[in-house]
């Protein structure tokens, strides 16, 4: 059974890094693209956001003797093999898993662009991924 405590620890810290990410993606692209602090600080946060929805799927996983994760994307494989999430949101997820490793092993490489319309649409997807979650466990 799903520690309810670690539950909503875990989903508290996800929105409050979503909830900065939203503060600063009002700017606008020029702005962002210009401002390598308003750029660390939505980078960092989107960094934190996705890992902690990989700590939220992997607590859940452990919890329930879903089986073992070989990598975070694996994580999202289990559950959606457990019909807790769509194929869809499977898929979105590991697209931002994948966006996290850029962000923690390739800085450099980063497209802005891409940057600013994950932090204005793409959180959307992490969003989502917690309100399931909230609904079926808490």
């Amino acid at each position: 059974m799903v520690d309810r405590n670690i539950l909503v620890a875990k989903v508290t810290t996800i929105e409050k890094c979503l909830n900065k990410v939203k503060e600063k993606r009002s700017t606008s692209l020029d702005l962002f693209k210009a401002d390598e602090d308003i750029q660390d600080i939505v980078l960092f946060n989107l960094m934190q956001a996705i890992q902690g929805c990989v700590d939220l799927a992997a607590h859940i996983v452990s919890d329930e003797g879903y089986g073992m994760a070989g990598s975070m994307n694996e994580f999202f494989y289990l559950l959606r093999g457990r019909s807790i999430i769509s194929v869809d949101m499977q898929e979105k997820l590991i697209s931002a898993v994948g966006f996290r490793n850029l962000v923690v092993h390739e800085y450099a490489k980063l497209d802005l662009n891409q940057v600013y319309e994950i932090a204005t649409h793409g959180i959307k997807d992490l969003e989502e991924f917690v309100g399931v979650i909230v609904r079926r466990f808490a």
